[in-house]
């Protein structure tokens, strides 16, 4: 079966982990600025708050889990008040050891092993859109055990460690994402995968992009009407299928075209349109150049 968040997963191809134990003791408070990157943590002890920009207060607790796909600012803090310390998160990603806030000596009251890891995608940003901003998830010890894995392999320099590390995250993408509650989850792919008849419409577009879809194909293969699918779809997805469906096609055909070794007339094909020309002008009008072009500079880069 068509698995829409596999393919999305394996399209941003996450990669490049980092990671160390964070602990904490007495009064301490952390701010960090917006990131960017996806980043993640799960304690290890204790409990602290987290208050990430835009989302409400999270007490995290020992065998939680926190996901964060485009990290925005946050303030971590202890149990007892505290002046945030402003942190850099770029200046103490190479640091050594254990990253230690608040009293000094003594054991930790808190302890966590955080890390972030980036997405090879050049379309990583559309992609994210369609992924909750903050996923939180208690009580699932395979996350733990995952995290663990992902520490251990980036602290090595065993042979294969780069495609180890990324197949962990791959995994841990997914599994995070599963165990989310996607009842509860904000308009995107969770939510849309959570509507069987959404889910559908989804597995049909991902299974052959390439195919001239209208709303009402889609609908006749989500056994709904076509005005009740177009609403439950945008609802529930937060774009209109045929927006998502572009969008969807775009970011296949970013991904060829940095491969390399394809004609443009090739990867309109494959993508669904019926000529270059066509293809052309849709692309231009989506990323803002010509595939030509995009793929040049994608060379150039790589």
């Amino acid at each position: 079966m068509i698995d829409p968040l596999a393919d999305v997963i394996t399209l941003l191809r996450p990669r490049a982990v980092f990671s160390k134990v964070i602990s904490g003791a007495g009064a301490w408070a952390v701010r960090y600025s917006a990131f960017g990157q996806p980043s993640f943590c799960t304690m290890l002890q204790g409990h602290c708050v987290l208050a990430v920009e835009r989302q409400q207060p999270l007490t995290l607790v020992e065998g939680d889990f926190v996901l964060m796909p485009a990290t925005p600012g946050f303030t971590l803090s202890g149990a007892e008040p505290a002046v945030p310390v402003f942190l850099d998160p770029a200046k103490t990603q190479g640091r050594s050891g254990e990253l230690r806030h608040g009293r000094r000596k003594g054991p930790p009251d808190v302890r966590m092993l955080g890390g972030y890891f980036t997405f090879g995608s050049p379309d990583a940003a559309l992609l994210v859109s369609l992924l909750p901003a903050l996923l939180h998830v208690r009580g699932v010890e395979r996350l733990s055990l995952l995290v663990g894995l992902l520490r251990d392999e980036s602290l090595d320099t065993r042979p294969g460690r780069e495609l180890v590390l990324g197949r962990l995250v791959e995994v841990l993408l997914v599994e995070a994402l599963r165990c989310s509650p996607a009842g509860t989850a904000p308009p995107g792919l969770l939510r849309g995968l959570a509507d069987a008849r959404v889910a559908a419409g989804l597995r049909l577009m991902h299974g052959a992009p390439a195919r001239a879809w209208t709303v009402e194909a889609l609908a006749r293969g989500a056994a709904l009407s076509r005005t009740t699918f177009f609403e439950r779809f945008a609802h529930a997805v937060g774009q209109p299928p045929m927006e998502y469906l572009q969008a969807w096609r775009m970011a296949l055909a970013k991904d060829l075209l940095g491969r390399g070794g394809l004609a443009i007339a090739e990867v309109a094909e494959r993508v669904g349109y019926g000529s270059a020309s066509t293809f052309s002008t849709a692309f231009s009008r989506h990323v803002g150049q010509p595939p030509g072009r995009y793929a040049r500079q994608r060379e150039a880069a790589a």
